[in-house]
C-alpha cells in the first residue's frame, strides 16, 4: 500500500511539474498580452498575496458556509425524494419525469427567480445552490433504487426480511453505491451553482472575487481563484467521497483490503 501511495504521488508530482512547464512555455511565446495570460509566477505571487491580506481566507469561509448549508439541505431532500420516487410508482411516473427534464436547467436559470423571491439575499444564493444539486441526487438515487438486481430482493425476503427491515438491509447498501455517485455529483453541481449565484452580484465569496478578477482585467486573480476551488473540490475528493468510495468498494469486493 505504501508503495502504491508513493508512486501515486511522483505521478501527480510529475503531472503537475509538465503542466506547470508547459504553461510558462506558452507565456514566454507572447502569444497574448501578458493581463491575459500571466505565467505561474504571477499568479503564485497574486496567491500567496491573497492569502497573506487574507482575502482568500475570508472568500473561502464565505463561500463554503453557503456550499454547506445548501448542500446538506439538497443532500437530505434529494436522497429522500430518490427513495420515494425509485419506489412508488405513482412517483415515478409524475415527479421523476418532472425532475429529469428539470435538470436540462442551467444552474444560473434559476438565478432571475431566486432574486425576485428572495432579492439579493442569502437565501437567493442557497435556494440556487440547492436546485442545482438536489436534481442531481435525487436522479442518482432513483437510478440506485430501480437498478437493484431482483435476486438482492428475493433473498432479502426469503430470510425474512419485510417492509422497513427489507429497506434498511437490502434497498438501501444495494443503492448506496449509485446514491454516493449522485452525492459526489451533487456536490460539484453546488459549486457551479454557487459561482453563479456569486459572481452576479456582491457576496463577498469566490465567485465574487472572480468578477471583481474579470472588471479589473486581472487574469492573475482569476486564475488564481480557479486553482483555489479547484484545490477545495480535490481536498474534498481525496478526503471525503475518495475514501467513502473505497470503503464501499472494499464492502462489495471491487477492491482488495
Amino acid at each position: 500500500m505504501g508503495k502504491y501511495f508513493l508512486l501515486k504521488i511522483t505521478r501527480q508530482i510529475v503531472f503537475y511539474t509538465l503542466l506547470i512547464a508547459v504553461w510558462e512555455f506558452f507565456f514566454r511565446l507572447r502569444l497574448w498580452p501578458q493581463y491575459l495570460f500571466p505565467s505561474p509566477g504571477q499568479v503564485l505571487e497574486t496567491l500567496a498575496d491573497g492569502f497573506e491580506n487574507k482575502t482568500f481566507l475570508v472568500a473561502i469561509g464565505v463561500s463554503l458556509r453557503r456550499l454547506v448549508i445548501g448542500y446538506a439541505i439538497s443532500m437530505f431532500f434529494g436522497t429522500l425524494l430518490g427513495l420515494a420516487i425509485g419506489k412508488v410508482r405513482a412517483l415515478d411516473e409524475t415527479v421523476g419525469g418532472f425532475f429529469v427534464g428539470l435538470q436540462t436547467l442551467p444552474s444560473i436559470c434559476w438565478l432571475p427567480l431566486a432574486i425576485l423571491w428572495f432579492g439579493l439575499s442569502e437565501s437567493a444564493i442557497t435556494f440556487v445552490v440547492v436546485m442545482g444539486s438536489l436534481l442531481s441526487i435525487t436522479i442518482a438515487t432513483d437510478g440506485g433504487v430501480k437498478n437493484i438486481q431482483p435476486i438482492y430482493l428475493k433473498a432479502g425476503e426469503n430470510m425474512g426480511a419485510r417492509g422497513a427491515g427489507l429497506f434498511w438491509h437490502i434497498v438501501l447498501p444495494a443503492a448506496f453505491p449509485s446514491i454516493l455517485a449522485g452525492l459526489k455529483q451533487g456536490w460539484s453541481f453546488a459549486w457551479r451553482s454557487l459561482m453563479a449565484g456569486e459572481i452576479l452580484f456582491v457576496s463577498m465569496g469566490l465567485g465574487h472575487l472572480l468578477n471583481m478578477g474579470r472588471e479589473l482585467n486581472d487574469m492573475s486573480q482569476v486564475i488564481a481563484v480557479m486553482i483555489v476551488i479547484v484545490a477545495i473540490g480535490v481536498t474534498m475528493d481525496g478526503v471525503v467521497f475518495g475514501v467513502a468510495e473505497r470503503k464501499v468498494r472494499r464492502l462489495w469486493g471491487l477492491q482488495k483490503a
